[in-house]
């Protein structure tokens, strides 16, 4: 069966199994998708276990046409969040810690932190097309060809999507650094 017919079932009955052979198909596909974003194993399978417990709870709320599509999204946003969460932690161990590095070097390791926060405050700035192939490109080695794929965009759009985005980053990015050394 393909997964149109196993949503199709899914959507007529409620009932889950239909969502469990689809989650069986892909269950790889988000194991890779979760180690590329979390790399670590022990935190990728825990993803994974939590993206199909987020599935078979929303997925009757939303009318899916491409599954494969729709699974990708949503684990790529639960690492994403994941790791947010996890970037407050992270700047308060280089706080705690900092007193092991030279003063010099701590400064350059606070102000790299501070680019990364702002790079990633430009990017949600983006317009959702300019975001979403700037993401899939750069931040997961995404080819043009397979950011057309996933998007549906034409590879022109992709490539200008991508280069207006690009210049959109860096006007950002000099904005915000340029704000905080004032």
């Amino acid at each position: 069966m393909t997964d149109a017919d196993l949503l199709a079932r899914y959507y007529a009955t409620g009932d889950q199994q239909w969502l469990g052979h689809l989650l069986e198909r892909y269950t790889l596909l988000l194991l890779g998708v979760c180690m590329k974003y979390l790399k670590d194993e022990h935190e990728a399978r825990d993803a994974v276990q939590q993206v199909f417990l987020k599935v078979l709870t929303e997925a009757g709320r939303f009318k899916i046409e491409f599954f494969k599509s729709w699974l990708y999204m949503v684990a790529k946003n639960h690492c994403l969040m994941k790791l947010r969460s996890q970037q407050g932690k992270r700047m308060q161990d280089i706080d705690n810690h900092a007193f092991a590095a030279p003063e010099d070097r701590r400064e350059e390791l606070l102000e790299n932190e501070q680019t990364y926060r702002y790079l990633g405050q430009a990017l949600a700035e983006l317009g959702p097309e300019q975001q979403q192939c700037v993401t899939l490109f750069y931040l997961e080695k995404k080819s043009y060809q397979q950011v057309s794929d996933l998007t549906g965009y034409s590879l022109m759009q992709v490539k200008s999507y991508i280069q207006n985005g690009k210049r959109n980053l860096r006007i950002l990015l000099e904005r915000k650094l340029k704000e905080h050394t004032k």
